[in-house]
């Protein structure tokens, strides 16, 4: 099973929803909106419509991240799962807003500076440990992490390893979850490109693809067609 979507609504939602039956929830990630606009994004998507949802950055990013100006979010801690009230804090909206969604699938995305030190890995191991999974798969995109050390934490916290697969492989989890940055943001995928990604996702038995670029949402639909999903 292929599921094709963009990482956010690069158009009206009403539209998206038309072509796509599942996106990658952004606005959670900058500032979870609320319960009443949750509601609405169900109900206008229907039933059979799938959001996954990007983690609240508080609990990945420190608040010296730009994100956090750009959300005009005002906090003296958090971030790097650290065991302090506002990361805790972070996850219950994050959760509030995926059980509104029905959510299954909550991607957690760590940036550069969230290095492969022992208290970054003693951090996350407190944190899943703390919170209830119940129904929820949890993803993580780690950047600039050994092979071995994604393992390692995917393992222990039953994690699925985020990757984009130009870029390198997941190493860990048989759900894959691709997330396509483009080479950089601007870059639109040829269809060498396309072709390839089609023979990458054949080999796995459940697969996400997630577009996130500038063109995400024409190129996002030129692989449904290659798929032959649309």
């Amino acid at each position: 099973m292929i599921k094709v979507g963009c990482c956010g609504f690069p158009v009206a939602m009403q539209k998206y929803v038309k072509t796509f039956r599942v996106v990658e929830v952004q606005k959670t990630f900058y500032k979870p909106p609320d319960p009443e606009t949750a509601e609405r994004w169900k109900l206008v998507a229907g039933s059979d419509f799938e959001f996954t949802v990007k983690a609240f950055q508080v609990i990945t990013h420190p608040p010296s991240s730009p994100t956090y100006r750009k959300a005009r979010l005002s906090l003296d801690d958090g971030g790097f799962f650290k065991p302090v009230r506002a990361v805790f804090h972070a996850w219950e909206k994050t959760r509030e807003i995926a059980d509104i969604l029905g959510s299954d699938v909550i991607v957690f995305q760590t940036p550069r500076s969230f290095s492969e030190s022992g208290e970054n890995k003693r951090n996350m191991r407190e944190f899943f440990s703390s919170i209830e999974r119940d129904r929820f798969t949890f993803c993580w995109e780690p950047r600039g992490w050994s092979e071995e050390g994604i393992k390692e934490i995917c393992e222990k916290l039953n994690l699925i390893h985020v990757v984009d697969p130009f870029l390198g492989k997941s190493v860990w989890g048989e759900l894959k979850y691709f997330r396509l940055h483009g080479f950089n943001y601007r870059h639109k995928y040829t269809q060498d490109e396309l072709e390839w990604l089609a023979e990458e996702t054949a080999k796995h038995r459940e697969c996400y693809v997630m577009f996130n670029n500038v063109h995400m949402f024409d190129d996002a639909q030129r692989f449904m067609k290659l798929l032959k999903l649309l």
